[in-house]
């Protein structure tokens, strides 16, 4: 196990010569292997060896028994050792957090305050990394959750991703070395022991090995996620000209783009999902606008995207009047000419207008009066090309440049929206064998 450990210590260079490497020591099974790996890999690696135990007071007396076994074993391994306490009850309803996620905070605070300037190492192994890719599967999650636990994160490394816990207590056994057991681990109260418990004997009893083989396939993950993200890091560097701003974007893979997106949300501690990233990045091809949170949007126009806070000084403006057959107008530099035909005179219509934007509607299958105005949120339209409604918002970032948004024309009878300008016409007024009068709408620019 020891070569295992310290080839994975090498091929991910971990560590360097004259670090000094402080094992976080709980007292299980796994930290204890830990701790006494790097210990007799440390002439070998030149390193100086630590140890670090959080003692986050939730098990009374079995917490205080385990900070005292980890400090008699540093004792008589010689090794030297610091215990810090922390109240996670209390800061977890302080904050509002879970007792796990309250530990977890406190406990990599810990961390941070008592090794400066020193390596951090933590016992995760190869059955947490399965375990991790597991969760990350059943929760939905892109290449980078199934790439598993990362071997190195800033200074904290974790040098027993390699190696199986059965590796791990098999070396102990071999050492006569003993350890303590966490109650609350033999539990079934929490998603992680649950899959530990329940979901891997099940995977055992298809591949008694799936442990170990899965070594291989996320190490085989890592590699590919690595590659994308030194691809990101160059996409950064060649598009982000201006802080917040992308240019040049959209001639990039979509993993690479949307990669970068996700950059850039998680600088400004703005939320994403993969949903989100999706029609982020169909904005930052195709062009649009998303609100992502309060008044900040991400807008593009196909060619550059960017973050922008926009302040909401007043509420749209709403236009609007009533259709009349002759000219009509809400905005300054367009018209929309209305005119009522007969079937038989559709084809001398389209020589006449045959340069010009115009919709032909069935006239009889409009309902009550007609509205000309501009957009409204909300707005839903079900063209006569689809079997479903859509959203009107969805569809002008589909197919309307940004700069055109703004003063596009929409008609609507008392059933709603008949036509928006630039998508199309409402499938209930599409023209068929029945129609006897078709209303014609042209729209020009003035």
């Amino acid at each position: 196990m020891l070569d295992k450990i310290y080839s994975f210590i090498t091929e991910n260079q971990l560590i360097k010569l004259g670090d000094t490497v402080v094992a976080g020591l709980s007292g299980g099974a796994d930290s204890v292997s830990l701790l006494l790996s790097l210990r007799e890999l440390s002439e070998r690696l030149g390193i100086n060896v630590e140890a670090l135990h959080v003692n986050h007071q939730l098990r009374g007396a079995e917490s205080d028994r385990d900070e005292q076994f980890c400090r008699e074993l540093c004792q008589h391994l010689g090794v030297p050792f610091t215990a810090v306490s922390c109240d996670v009850r209390s800061y977890a309803v302080e904050k509002g957090l879970s007792t796990e996620e309250a530990a977890r905070v406190l406990r990599y605070r810990a961390f941070a305050d008592n090794t400066q300037g020193k390596l951090l190492a933590t016992a995760h192994n190869a059955d947490d990394n399965l375990e991790t890719v597991i969760l990350n599967l059943a929760r939905g999650s892109a290449l980078k959750g199934l790439a598993g636990i990362p071997p190195k994160r800033d200074s904290i490394i974790r040098p027993l991703l390699a190696v199986s816990r059965r590796e791990i207590e098999e070396f102990l056994r071999e050492r006569g070395q003993d350890f303590v057991t966490d109650s609350t681990n033999l539990i079934d109260d929490c998603t992680r022991n649950k899959i530990r418990h329940r979901i891997i004997p099940v995977l055992r009893d298809i591949n008694p090995s799936v442990v170990e083989t899965s070594v291989k396939s996320i190490d085989a993950l890592r590699t590919e996620n690595a590659l994308i993200e030194r691809m990101t890091d160059e996409a950064m560097e060649d598009c982000r000209r201006v802080s917040d701003t992308f240019s040049g974007l959209n001639f990039y893979p979509d993993v690479i783009r949307r990669r970068c997106i996700a950059r850039l949300l998680t600088e400004h501690s703005l939320p994403y999902s993969s949903d989100r990233l999706t029609e982020l990045d169909s904005i930052t091809v195709n062009g649009g606008k998303y609100n992502i949170s309060g008044d900040i949007y991400f807008i593009s126009d196909g060619k550059c995207a960017k973050l922008m806070k926009i302040e909401a000084d007043t509420a749209p403006l709403m236009l609007e009047k009533e259709l009349i057959i002759g000219e009509n107008s809400i905005f300054p530099d367009k018209k929309v000419v209305c005119e009522l035909i007969l079937c038989d005179e559709l084809e001398k219509f389209q020589s006449v207008h045959k340069n010009l934007t115009y919709y032909i509607l069935d006239y009889g299958k409009i309902k009550g009066g007609i509205v000309l105005r501009n957009r409204r949120n909300g707005d839903r339209i079900r063209l006569s090309s689809r079997s479903f409604t859509s959203s009107v918002k969805k569809l002008i970032n589909e197919k309307i440049p940004p700069e055109k948004r703004g003063r596009l024309h929409f008609l609507s009878d008392s059933e709603g929206t008949i036509l928006a300008e630039g998508i199309g016409i409402a499938d209930r007024t599409v023209p068929d064998r029945s129609t006897k009068k078709l209303l014609a709408i042209t729209i020009e620019n003035k």
